[in-house]
């Protein structure tokens, strides 16, 4: 178990789902309704499909954007790491060590490197 950072309007509408549906006998958030059992790769991939029509707009939906709930995961650290997030910070809440991460979300960190350069010249400037 690893603490990870949630916008509160997602932790709002968490207490909300948990407050009208609860948990499965084994903690697991979503479970079949009738059986109390895992849902199913398949079944997943139905309401996201679904989801994804109706929240995003038709050109959204034909694109690659979220095309799989674990799309979400790699927008959210790319997120981090471009809002200035220390890695080894973005790491720990994603579970990756800090060389994992970089291999992985290298070519996903832009516009970072003016901001770099500035700090490295307030640095300098600093140490005269």
């Amino acid at each position: 178990m690893r603490p990870v950072p949630c916008h509160p309007r997602l932790v709002q509408l968490l207490h909300a789902h948990l407050e009208e549906f609860g948990v499965a006998p084994d903690g697991r958030l979503f479970r079949a309704r009738y059986y109390n059992r895992p849902l199913s790769d398949s079944v997943y991939g139905r309401i996201w499909h679904k989801a994804r029509r109706i929240a995003l707009t038709e050109r959204e939906a034909d694109s690659p954007l979220a095309r799989r709930p674990y799309d979400l995961r790699h927008a959210c650290v790319t997120n981090w790491l471009n809002a200035g997030v220390d890695a080894a910070q973005v790491a720990q809440w994603a579970g990756h060590s800090v060389a994992v991460l970089l291999r992985v979300y290298v070519r996903c960190i832009v516009g970072r490197d003016e901001i770099a350069k500035r700090r490295i010249e307030q640095a300098f400037r600093d140490e005269e």
